[in-house]
């Protein structure tokens, strides 16, 4: 039940997808509202703290969701599902994977750029390692903006492809990472 079997996703894989989702959702929103902040503003501070501490945290939790990957693979496809359409999902949740891994790493970069650490939440600190490289914060910022938003536009693919599979298809792809194609003898 926690874990994933060869048909259906464990708790632990279900819980990390959907927080990430959200997260990410929320940062990106988050991200595209802070940008315009004038100095003045009371959220001009705290909104790139929230930002930056979420954002740390989503990239811990996919390096859980990675480990988790490794020792306890997801399911293998429906039965029905095409080799074209799982070729494309194959590649697009790896394309998703390597985003949510750099678009931190170059919020990291903006960040750091002036040799200060990332405070999460007053919680730990996440240290400058790389800083004073020549318009660090202005390349990495427009990087992490591309990148985000092909991350999201990837996220929306993939979401269209679920619904696809769950109202034209009416296939369990979609409810198996709701939590709800189990058997009972699972």
């Amino acid at each position: 039940m926690m874990l994933n079997s060869d048909s259906s996703y464990g708790l632990i894989a279900i819980v990390l997808h959907w927080l990430m989702a959200v997260a990410i959702i929320g940062l990106f929103v988050l991200g595209l509202w802070m940008v315009d902040l004038d100095y003045y503003h009371p959220w001009y501070v705290s909104a790139p703290d929230i930002h930056r501490g979420i954002g740390v945290l989503v990239f811990l939790m996919l390096l859980l969701r990675l480990l988790m990957r490794i020792l306890n693979p997801p399911p293998g496809p429906v039965p029905g599902i095409k080799a074209w359409e799982r070729r494309t999902s194959v590649l697009v949740h790896w394309l998703m994977y390597g985003l949510m891994l750099v678009v931190p790493v170059a919020g990291y970069l903006i960040t750091t750029a002036d040799g200060r650490s990332v405070d999460v939440f007053g919680w730990f600190q996440v240290p400058a390692t790389l800083t004073g490289i020549q318009h660090q914060e202005d390349v990495a910022g427009e990087l992490h903006y591309l990148l985000a938003i092909t991350l999201v536009a990837l996220a929306s693919l993939h979401t269209l492809a679920a619904l696809k599979h769950h109202f034209l298809n009416r296939d369990a792809t979609l409810r198996r990472m709701l939590g709800f194609s189990r058997s009972r003898a699972e």
